[in-house]
């Protein structure tokens, strides 16, 4: 049997990561630089970019003009709309969401991060850590992104010091633990000119860790799927009737978590009905197992009740179905959230009426304190809510799923998105210090 190596497993991965950074950062530069200097950018593209630079008068292709792409970003020069780039390298596939630094952007910034693995913070070597910063260290922490990369940025006007990176590096790493942000890597770069972002620096002897590129290559981004939730929310029955597959009965969709395997005992929820799989199909061949993100169909025992909308959870580790939910949410529309609001909470494929009981709090996020019952949620406010639910929803609390512990809020008039929100706690826990037992062996 032929085994992976660690190159040919990278290969085949993909990662998503976010950046983000205060205004004038050189967020925009970063990725233009990065997607330059990794020749993913086509000939034509940076003939348009090396155009509107001249004709701006600037002697060099601005680089930013990769990723602004409206037309107020580039008048402005700041960047407004989330902006999705994909490339690859040979060791690894990319999706990279640019989001902007306003505050008043933040919402764009939630929807950026929120399916990404890392996160990119930018911050300007010569102001270090700013209120601005400290925000999207908290929203990482809040959508529980498992890296966060510190991109000290503008080495260059700071003549590459030692210290500036180390004080800077120092104090984000402590605010990020507080937070319990996992895991914290700071890389001192100048996007402008290329330090450390996809080669190394030859100003910077002093450090010794990889470039940006080199870490995004080779950050783990898969999990040990036998610790992970195993859950397939529905999309679609299929049912052919056909004279070749007369019987056949599949239940079909993307897994959000964890594996499924031939003869796994499983459970339907809300139902609460129990089975087992027979069969497992993936592109149209049986196989064995199957693990997220594959979108496969399951083939059941007994014919039970089953539609668009329900999960099929493995017997021994399914979630307990609740009408009250308690989630931190983003508010991301103009409307405000209210007290008493009725809307439609959409959670995987399945979608049911529900109303906003309480928001028990509004979170600041320049120092992390709570404005007890706001009573109302508007456009980039972080909060806390409780929410009662028409139907049973079998909910995992984020900080196990970010699936299928994630939900939205609809506008039930005309489907605008109101809200996102996460089950359960707001930020992780840094792990206790465990205290050391007596002599006895009681531990208090």
């Amino acid at each position: 049997m032929s085994t992976v190596t660690a190159e040919e497993l990278a290969a085949t991965t993909l990662l998503r990561f976010a950046t983000a950074g205060s205004v004038d950062d050189g967020k925009s530069t970063l990725v233009g630089r990065l997607l330059h200097d990794s020749k993913s950018v086509l000939a034509d593209q940076l003939e348009a970019v090396e155009r509107a630079s001249a004709g701006r008068g600037q002697d060099a292709p601005d680089l930013a003009l990769l990723t602004d792409g409206l037309r107020a970003e580039r008048e402005q020069g700041i960047t407004i709309d989330v902006a999705y780039r994909y490339f690859a390298t040979p060791r690894r596939r990319f999706i990279l969401a640019d989001t902007p630094g306003h505050v008043q952007y933040t919402r764009n910034m939630v929807t950026g991060a929120s399916t990404a693995e890392l996160t990119v913070i930018l911050v300007d070597a010569r102001n270090g850590v700013v209120e601005q910063t400290r925000r999207h260290a908290a929203i990482a922490a809040l959508l529980r992104v498992p890296h966060v990369v510190l991109a000290v940025n503008k080495m260059d006007l700071v003549d590459y010091r030692e210290p500036v990176f180390a004080a800077i590096a120092e104090e984000f790493t402590a605010y990020a633990t507080e937070l319990g942000v996992p895991e914290v890597t700071a890389i001192p770069i100048s996007a402008l000119v290329g330090d450390n972002v996809v080669e190394p620096s030859a100003h910077m002897d002093w450090y010794g860790g990889p470039t940006v590129l080199e870490h995004l290559e080779t950050v783990p981004v898969s999990h040990d799927l036998a610790h992970c939730h195993a859950r397939l929310p529905v999309q679609y029955v299929i049912r052919p009737q056909s004279a070749e597959h007369p019987d056949y009965r599949g239940y079909a969709g993307q897994i959000a978590a964890g594996s499924f395997r031939v003869g796994d005992a499983v459970t339907v929820l809300p139902s609460g009905r129990t089975t087992t799989i027979t069969g497992i199909d993936l592109l149209g061949r049986p196989v064995d197992v199957a693990w997220t993100p594959q979108s496969v169909t399951l083939l059941l025992a007994d014919d039970i009740d089953i539609s668009r909308g329900d999960l099929i959870v493995p017997t021994e580790d399914a979630p307990a179905t609740t009408q009250d939910v308690e989630a931190t949410v983003c508010h991301v529309a103009d409307q405000p959230l209210t007290v008493g609001h009725r809307v439609l909470l959409k959670h995987g494929t399945r979608t049911v009426k529900a109303i906003v009981k309480d928001i028990p709090s509004r979170l600041t996020l320049d120092d992390l304190s709570l404005h007890p019952h706001p009573e109302r949620l508007v456009a980039n406010d972080i909060g806390r809510v409780k929410i009662r639910t028409a139907e049973p929803l079998p909910a995992d609390s984020y900080s196990d799923s970010r699936r299928t512990g994630s939900f939205i809020l609809i506008d039930p008039s005309d489907g605008t998105t109101l809200t996102a929100g996460m089950v359960g706690e707001s930020f992780a826990a840094p792990e206790p210090v465990k205290a050391e037992p007596d002599d006895d062996g009681w531990d208090f």
